[in-house]
């Protein structure tokens, strides 16, 4: 893992998540990315030179963050970034070939029950880029017994496993695989592929209607430290992700989630 991306928003949690990430990024020798995304919608002929204003108040805002943490020797970049958000990000990620992105929970929503925010929510949602959700104020311990939950243990994608076999080396950590048969279950489903084998140390099958109802059933029998989870189209939080905004009542972690692309 040698790039990992922090998009900024304006949560009072800011200062507590870059240092995370910090701390993260240190474990791994990795440079960190901090940017910001802004954009403009104004009519043509009014509001001349804004652009520059925000860029110019965003670059100071994120060095500025950055100046009040402790960045522990680790290649920390800031960039501002003009454009749409998905779009702006997944671009960012390509150019600068980035291994995760690490996101707050609600990165600028107010409401004590909003567990992802509409920011927050759209990356998860809609990007295509391995994630860390990481809880409010968490601070960064490294991660010894993680519990991946999944559906289906069927693996068609290339390296999609990189990010969690990372972890795991770096940090010596055990992983306990959880499959969860719902409805949508396929015969072959619960074929462990010989590259998932070598990540995992234990596995237990469940029966539950979604994967999410399967991870509240085992959570605390397996007491993890982090959560992995898969995004894919009927995958984790299937109904959750139809909306950006996802509550607290819906789904709350009090532990990182690490949440891989699709493995099909």
């Amino acid at each position: 893992m040698k790039n990992i991306l922090v998009p900024v928003g304006s949560s009072k949690n800011a200062l507590s998540h870059l240092q995370y990430a910090v701390d993260f990024a240190e474990a791994f020798g990795a440079k960190l990315f901090v940017v910001q995304v802004y954009n403009v919608y104004t009519k043509a002929g009014t509001m001349i030179k804004v652009d520059h204003i925000i860029e110019r108040e965003s670059l100071e805002f994120l060095n500025d963050l950055v100046s009040q943490i402790d960045i522990k020797g680790v290649d920390v970049v800031v960039k501002t970034l003009k454009g749409k958000l998905i779009d702006t990000l997944e671009l960012a990620c390509k150019a600068a070939d980035v291994d995760l992105v690490l996101i707050e929970p609600r990165t600028n929503s107010i409401k004590d029950e909003v567990y992802l925010g509409k920011t927050s929510g759209k990356i998860i949602k809609q990007m295509d880029v391995p994630a860390l959700i990481v809880p409010e104020g968490y601070k960064f311990s490294k991660p010894s017994n993680i519990l991946m939950a999944i559906k289906s243990a069927i693996i068609r994608k290339d390296n999609v496993l990189n990010p969690l076999e990372a972890i795991k080396a770096r940090f010596n950590a055990t992983v306990d695989l959880l499959l969860v048969k719902t409805p949508y279950y396929n015969d072959g489903d619960f074929d462990v592929s010989k590259d998932l084998n070598t990540v995992i140390s234990k596995v237990t099958k469940t029966e539950n209607a979604t994967t999410f109802q399967g991870v509240l059933e085992h959570f605390q029998s397996h007491n993890p430290d982090m959560l992995c989870v898969v995004r894919r189209k009927r995958g984790f939080f299937v109904k959750k992700w139809e909306k950006n905004t996802i509550l607290k009542r819906d789904f709350h972690s009090s532990i990182p989630v690490l949440v891989l692309s699709g493995l099909k």
